[in-house]
């Protein structure tokens, strides 16, 4: 088995000790991601849908430095800070996983770490062309 830690560069991988994703033969573990653009900024503030496209896109920028892509999620749990935005985050989930249809969850959290963070999900993968 081959373990990679993968690094999106954030100043918050060594302050709290975590890597945006653990490649582990054939699995890809993408920790909980947020639509922080590149400039550490979130983008579509006060958007749900937007963020959650941003956040996914982050996510599979994640995946593609593994190796892996986004056919290749098995399960993707979101946390939203209002449900009552599921339709516009999960049309956004829907337009990147409807053909993949992967398990996925989404839960109502009282807060993420930034107040204008709306969105934040996490994925889980697998490579199966690596698999024996």
């Amino acid at each position: 088995m081959t373990r990679k830690r993968i690094s999106s560069g954030a100043k918050w991988e060594n302050i709290v000790g975590y890597s945006r994703a653990i490649y582990d033969e054939p699995f890809v573990f993408v920790a909980g991601t947020t639509a922080t653009g590149e400039q550490g900024r979130i983008i579509g503030k006060n958007d749900p849908y937007k963020q959650t496209i941003q956040v996914i896109k982050n996510i599979q920028s994640a995946l593609n430095k593994a190796g892996a892509d986004l056919k290749d999620v098995v399960r993707t749990r979101i946390f939203v800070t209002n449900i009552d935005d599921w339709q516009q985050i999960g049309r956004a989930h829907g337009e990147f996983f409807g053909e993949i249809k992967p398990a996925a969850t989404m839960v109502e959290v009282s807060r993420l770490v930034d107040p204008d963070m709306l969105v934040e999900i996490e994925v889980d993968a697998i490579i199966r062309s690596q698999m024996r």
